[in-house]
Parts: structure tokens; C-alpha cells; sequence
């Protein structure tokens, strides 16, 4: 969230945080600006949404969806700068970032990658080894971010694919995000029911996560986490922050 920049409205902020528990909020260098990213953190603050940091490769324009070829002691400094910067707005309000989730393209790069994951891992140990760490369900980012003393939350997606070896499937490839809400509702069920999600060629993957992620930028955005989170409570699931 607090992905609108000047002119440019993004997502239902407001809708959303009316349904989430946790709020995954910009940090400017993929999107947002202070005035926007000022006024989601107060809004979750209002609404008991507990916050966490969402930095991103220095990619504004394309959306901190494309791979850079960054230095480790560089995207050590980018993440460190963006933590510093979401923490002093929220501190501004009274209010504090919990967790931290990175976004987009450096996501997906440090699930897997054995060069720019020790860079995040060390720069967020550096400003606050109490933040909690978000990483892909079973990626390798994970146990790397536990062995360096980090308190970790696996996540699975609600609108996006799976590959079979539960990687998310590219966005350069179709059916990719998911736009059916009784499809998605009934996938995340079967999550936290069964542990599993079936993958985009129908393989059922076992998958261990502690939180839901919906990108509030998709078409249908808060109806899918509405839908979402209508399935769990009407399934019995009791839903909560992570990091509350």
C-alpha cells in the first residue's frame, strides 16, 4: 500500500485496510511519495493495522518489477536508506513498523539468490534485528534470514500462480495473476486447511505459510481480499498480524 505518486492513485487503500491485518506499505523507491505514504501509515494506525516496510529495487519507473543488477554494498545502503525513511514517518504519528517485506523484483531475486539476500538480511539486521522478516514460503531466503538471528513469517499469494516448485510463475507469463475471487477464496482455504496449493499445470505443492499476501494493485484488488477473508472466517480461521 501507499503505492500513489503525486497525481497517480493506486489502489484502495482506505478498502483495504478495512479488511487486512497487516499492510505492506511503500517505501519510495518503487512507489509512493512522503504525503501518500504519511497518510496510509495513519490510516493504519486508525484502523489497528499493524505496518511493515515494503522496499524495492530503485526502479520507480518500472515499478520495482525489474531485476537490477545492484552492488551488495549498494542495495545494503537502498534498503537501509528506505527502512530509515518509512520508520521516521511512522514514528511521526506515534505509530512503528513491525515487519519488513520487500518488494516486487528484489523479492523474487533474494528468494533464491546468493548475492543480493545477504545484502537485505545484513541491512535490516543493521537498523533493527527486532523487525520481522517476510520472505516466499520454503525459499531458501528464509533460512537464511532465521540463521542470522531474524525472527522469519513465510507467505504464500492469493493472486498469483504457482510453479510447481512453488516459485511464482513470471507475470511476463499468462494466467500468472489470478482474477477469479471464489477461485482465489477456495485456494487459500485449502491452504490453511491442508498446507497445499495446486501449482498452474494442476500439481498439488505443499506449502507452509504464515500470512496471505493480495496486491492491492490488481484489477478487483479488495474484492479478492474480501472474498478472501470472507472463505477463512466463514472456514473457522481466526486472523491476526504476525507481528501484532
Amino acid at each position: 500500500m501507499g503505492e500513489s505518486f503525486g497525481r497517480w492513485t493506486l489502489g484502495d487503500d482506505e478498502a483495504m485496510l478495512d479488511i487486512v491485518t497487516s499492510a505492506n506499505v511503500a517505501c519510495g523507491f518503487h512507489a509512493g511519495d512522503p504525503e501518500g505514504i504519511l497518510a496510509t501509515l495513519t490510516a493504519a494506525q486508525a484502523k489497528g493495522v499493524v505496518v511493515g516496510a515494503h522496499p524495492a529495487y530503485r526502479d520507480l519507473a518500472g515499478f520495482g518489477r525489474r531485476n537490477l543488477d545492484a552492488s551488495p554494498k549498494e542495495l545494503y545502503g537502498d534498503v537501509l536508506y528506505q527502512l530509515g525513511a518509512i520508520a521516521g514517518l511512522a514514528r511521526s504519528i506515534g505509530a512503528e513498523v513491525r515487519y519488513v517485506k520487500p518488494h516486487g523484483a528484489l523479492y523474487n531475486t533474494i528468494a533464491y539468490d546468493e548475492k543480493h539476500a545477504p545484502a537485505v538480511i545484513d541491512a535490516i539486521g543493521s537498523f533493527d534485528e527486532s523487525l520481522v522478516v517476510m520472505g516466499l514460503a520454503g525459499s531458501p531466503f528464509v533460512e537464511k534470514a532465521k540463521a542470522a538471528g531474524l525472527t522469519t513469517v513465510q507467505e504464500a499469494f492469493a493472486d498469483r500462480a504457482s510453479t510447481p516448485g512453488g516459485e511464482l510463475v513470471s507475470r511476463r507469463e499468462p494466467g500468472s495473476v489470478l482474477h477469479d475471487t471464489a477461485l482465489v477464496a477456495e485456494r487459500m482455504v485449502r491452504l490453511v486447511q491442508e498446507g497445499v496449493i495446486e501449482a498452474i499445470d494442476g500439481t498439488i505443492v505443499p506449502v507452509e505459510a504464515d500470512s496471505i499476501c493480495v496486491h492491492s494493485d490488481s484489477p478487483g484488488a479488495v474484492e479478492i481480499a474480501r472474498a478472501v477473508r470472507d472463505a477463512l472466517v466463514g472456514a473457522g480461521v481466526e486472523l491476526r498480524s504476525f507481528a501484532a
